[in-house]
Parts: C-alpha cells; sequence; structure tokens
C-alpha cells in the first residue's frame, strides 16, 4: 500500500480557462439533489462551464464539496420577477439547462420548456426525476430505492432471505445521472446538425431498467432465474462472488472462464473432484461452502501475496479509506485532494483534452449574464 495522492491544487477556477473536450458548453443548473448535481459535477469536470442556481440558505443536504465542484454558483430568488427576468436572459445564451424537479415545478416557477426554447430554440432542456415526466406515479416522492424496485434491479441484489439496496449506485447515479449526461450530450450533438434543441427526460426507472437489459436477455435464454443468490452473477455461483478471510477482511472473486478457474484451483490448492462440477448449479451450495472453509485459512493480506495480479480474476475488498492508496488506485491517480477532501478525479480519461478538478465559486447573475451573452 501507498500513501500518495494526487493534489488538484493547481487546477484552475470556473473564470480561468478550460481544458477537457466539452470546453466551451454552456449549462445552467437549477440546483437540486443526487443525480442532478453528480452529472452536472461529470459536465464540469469534462470542461463544461456550469452555473449553479440555488436559493440562498436553502438545505440542499450532501450537494456540496465533492459533487458541487466546478460550478459557478448562483444564489438566485426564481419567485422574485427581477431575478426570473434575469435567469431567462441567462438561459438564452446557454446550451443546455439541467433541472431535478418534480413534473409541473419548473412551468409553475414561468421555467418550463414552452418558455424557455421559445426564447433559444437550440436549447437542450435536461429534466432529471425518478418516475419520469408522465405516468401514474409521475408526482409521488420517491427515492433510489423505490425507483430500482419496479425494474427487476433490487428484486435480484442480495443474499436469499431479502432484498439488500446497493447502495444509491444504481438508481441515482447509474440509472439517473449518466444517463442524463448521455441524454444531453447526444441532445447537443443532434442540436448541431438541425439547430433545434429538445426536452430530455431522464428517468431512473428508466436507467435502472436499462441497466439490466444483459439479464432481461439472459432470462429469455432460460439461463436466469428470479430468485437471488442462485445464479452465475449474483452471489450463487462459487466462483464468482465473496470470502471471509482469517482477519475477518473479504477478497472477491470472479473465475468465470475456464481457464481463469483453473488458476483459482491451483493457487487455492481446489484438488477435491468436485470442484470440476464448475457450471453445476446444484453443486454450487456445497462448492461454496468448501471454499468458504478454504478463504478462511489465510488472512486478506497473504490471499493478495498469493493470487492479486494473476489470472484468478481476484481483488481485495477494500473500504473507502484504504481504496485511494491500494498501489494500482494510487499510480493511476484515481483518487485525489482537492479542498481537503480525498475524492474520485474525474473520468474517464482524454488523451488530448484532458478533464480537471476545478473550484467552486461564487458568481453575479447579471454578469455572467453579460459573459455568456457577448461569447455568443
Amino acid at each position: 500500500m501507498t500513501d500518495t495522492l494526487i493534489s488538484s491544487a493547481s487546477h484552475p477556477s470556473p473564470a480561468a480557462a478550460r481544458s477537457g473536450p466539452l470546453a466551451g458548453l454552456r449549462i445552467v443548473e437549477f440546483a437540486g439533489l443526487g443525480p442532478g448535481p453528480f452529472a452536472s459535477m461529470m459536465l464540469a469536470d469534462m470542461g463544461a462551464e456550469v452555473v449553479t442556481l440555488t436559493r440562498g440558505a436553502q438545505q440542499l443536504g450532501l450537494r456540496g464539496g465533492v459533487m458541487m465542484r466546478g460550478r459557478r454558483e448562483i444564489v438566485a430568488d426564481l419567485k422574485d420577477p427581477q431575478c426570473a427576468a434575469e435567469v431567462l436572459k441567462l438561459l438564452d445564451g446557454a446550451d443546455a439547462l439541467i433541472e431535478g424537479f418534480r413534473p409541473g415545478v419548473m412551468e409553475r416557477l414561468g421555467f418550463g420548456p414552452e418558455v424557455v426554447l421559445a426564447r433559444n430554440p437550440r436549447l437542450v432542456y435536461g429534466r432529471m426525476t425518478g418516475w419520469g415526466q408522465s405516468g401514474p406515479l409521475k408526482n409521488a416522492a420517491g427515492h433510489d430505492i423505490n425507483y430500482i424496485a419496479l425494474t427487476g434491479a433490487l428484486a435480484a441484489i442480495g443474499p436469499k432471505d431479502k432484498p439488500v439496496p446497493p447502495l444509491n449506485l444504481v438508481g441515482d447515479y447509474g440509472g439517473g445521472a449518466l444517463y442524463l449526461v448521455v441524454g444531453v450530450l447526444a441532445a447537443l450533438l443532434e442540436a448541431q446538425r438541425s439547430g433545434q434543441g429538445q426536452v430530455v427526460d431522464a428517468a431512473m426507472c428508466d436507467g435502472a431498467a436499462s441497466l439490466m437489459s444483459l439479464f432481461c436477455e439472459l432470462a429469455a435464454a432460460k439461463r436466469w432465474k428470479d430468485g437471488r443468490d442462485s445464479n452465475l452473477l449474483d452471489g450463487g455461483a462459487h466462483f464468482y462472488g465473496t470470502y471471509e478471510c482469517k482477519d475477518g477482511e473479504f477478497v472477491a472473486l470472479g473465475s468465470i472462464e475456464p481457464q481463469f478457474y483453473a488458476e483459482l484451483r491451483k493457487l487455492a490448492g481446489l484438488d477435491d473432484p468436485l470442484f470440476d462440477r464448475q457450471m453445476s448449479p446444484k453443486d454450487w451450495p456445497a462448492l461454496k461452502e468448501k471454499m468458504a472453509e478454504v478463504f478462511k485459512t489465510k488472512t486478506r493480506a497473504e490471499w493478495c501475496a498469493i493470487m492479486e495480479g494473476t489470472d484468478v480474476c481476484f481483488a481485495p475488498v477494500l473500504s473507502l479509506t484504504e481504496a485511494p492508496h491500494h498501489p494500482h488506485m494510487a499510480a493511476r491517480q484515481v483518487f485525489v485532494q482537492h479542498d481537503g477532501i480525498t475524492q474520485p478525479a474525474p473520468a474517464p480519461r482524454f488523451s488530448r483534452t484532458p478533464s480537471a478538478i476545478r473550484a467552486t465559486e461564487s458568481a453575479d447573475l447579471a454578469a455572467v449574464t453579460e459573459e455568456w451573452q457577448r461569447a455568443r
């Protein structure tokens, strides 16, 4: 392990010259929670100039710090007519808008798509919700766990006795923010050809369902069945899962292909002929018990010394505190220090137009509006 972390203190602020493949792109974010700020963080990391409109002392929960990086933040009272008029002028100079309110809220505030696109026909209007802009649940409250519950994703994750929430990665960030980013960028590409913007309806239930595409295919081919801890990738197979070690720590195995499974057997000393039945689901429970006994004979560090870097498809299960200091993560500078916080570096990586973490700074609405209008 190493304690090397790259510092991002030298990165320029949003007002400075920007690098990244999205440099020159102007986005207005109406402050929200979860996937909206995460999507805006990614776009800002990739060089877009993101202006975030907040409501002053509003309680925004866990949206500061890491997920607010790289923005120009403006306090705006959207119910004040003079401020609202200035925001509309700001949007006249924007390429995209991102909002994460329930359906109808932006319309009531006077910033619905009909109003904004009439003024700026090239604008891409990104809408981030849980249930989507239509359907019987569109106005119901919900969180990540509720959205993924309806898609089949939650039912497939966890031990046999009950489903386990996969943090809020599948709904908020995988099915939400990433689909919003892809949708907004796709619509911006199309707008370059057509000269017309459009509304992007990104719903977490839609995105989470899309993430289940492989498992729908497997189910159709009778290679996946309902019921947790009984399939190839849900912990049912003895060669794809986690095992506790002698010291109480865990390791993760993914030895699916025959050559990787053979390496696992060699390095773990799995000589019992029962292990010849790799793809026999009826034997998986017994094989898992035998594997559990084997992995409890050594500490995690000892198993790392034996298997890490081999073709077993092996990794130690690291905590958030440990992960930044793993030699591979440190060598690639996957985590950085920024504003005193250890956090993930921008991803993905670009060879010619690298992304960068930038500081968040307060800005003046009128000044930014004038700047954007001059730029256009």
